[in-house]
């Protein structure tokens, strides 16, 4: 226990520190797929793994009865990991818990804002402009999905511009990307060592959207174009919780990207980023085998 409970903190940031690098070579749908499923299990790891130190804080009652004498002589306690680390393993518990409902909050928070704006439509509704100066769009999960759309951004594109538009936003709900963001919001609050996973699986589903958008109109550069058109339109501005900001250096990414060819699936790549998610679930997994076995000799050793 004393190494392999330490090692989804380690390969945490192994993930963290490779999910730039696969967003940029594997396909986006794909390289979203895996790092959200790698970093959702990793996090679980991470989260038992520390629940398993802050446990160890309860050996005292162990410790007490160990120390009874058995023929005249104390037995040894086996201390799994000193206090000094078990302490902050409660404490970074505590603050875990606080970071999820925080972050659980700003999302159902977010989500109830958007759908405010569209319970006034009917529910056969796909398409919903809002009168609003200030050109933005989202796509609102839900059952029916909701494509919001102000009516600024919609006059500061052209007929071809719109369809790019809409084909985006309507991708976003046919794949629940706003699911695959949610999960990795979540796995980043639960882990902090994850910090790089989040924003790549934000921007692959950005950059997912756009390659099934530029498919439905058949034409890379009218997409590459109409995106450019529409980050002119909008200006850099945070989105909801859940998405990506919009900022100079993505947009750049994304059109650079709609004008060559589709990055290949590298199905290998994706695969071994996976296996890197299953790691730390080993090494908690044997961790707690190890905590296991610690405490079940302190119960046959009780006098």
């Amino acid at each position: 226990m004393r190494i392999d409970v330490y090692t989804p903190l380690v390969l945490s940031l192994l993930l963290s520190a490779v999910s730039p690098a696969v967003g940029r070579r594997v396909a986006p749908a794909l390289a979203a797929r895996v790092l959200t499923a790698a970093a959702v299990v990793t996090a679980c790891a991470t989260v038992w793994s520390l629940s398993l130190l802050a446990l160890t804080l309860a050996g005292d009652a162990p410790a007490a009865l160990l120390a009874a004498p058995a023929g005249g002589r104390r037995l040894p306690v086996p201390v799994p990991v000193p206090a000094a680390v078990a302490v902050p393993a409660a404490v970074a518990l505590a603050a875990v818990a606080h970071r999820l409902w925080r972050a659980v909050r700003a999302v159902r928070g977010t989500r109830r804002a958007l759908r405010r704006l569209c319970a006034a439509h009917p529910g056969d509704t796909e398409l919903i402009v809002a009168a609003s100066p200030v050109p933005r769009a989202f796509a609102v999960p839900g059952s029916p999905g909701r494509i919001l759309v102000t009516a600024a951004l919609l006059g500061a594109l052209g007929p071809q511009e719109r369809r790019v538009l809409l084909a985006h936003e309507r991708a976003h709900l046919t794949h629940r990307h706003a699911l695959v963001v949610t999960a990795a919001t979540l796995a980043a609050a639960a882990d902090p060592l994850l910090f790089g996973v989040r924003p790549t699986v934000a921007f692959l589903v950005e950059r997912w959207a756009d390659e099934r958008a530029a498919a439905a109109v058949g034409d890379r550069t009218a997409a590459a174009r109409a995106l450019a058109r529409a980050a002119l339109t909008t200006g850099p501005a945070p989105g909801p919780a859940g998405t990506l900001p919009l900022t100079d250096r993505a947009v750049t990414r994304r059109v650079a990207a709609l004008r060559s060819a589709p990055p290949p699936p590298l199905r290998p790549v994706a695969a071994a980023v996976l296996a890197l998610g299953v790691l730390p679930v080993l090494g908690a997994a044997d961790a707690t085998g190890d905590l296991l076995r610690l405490l079940s000799v302190a119960v046959l050793r009780v006098p």
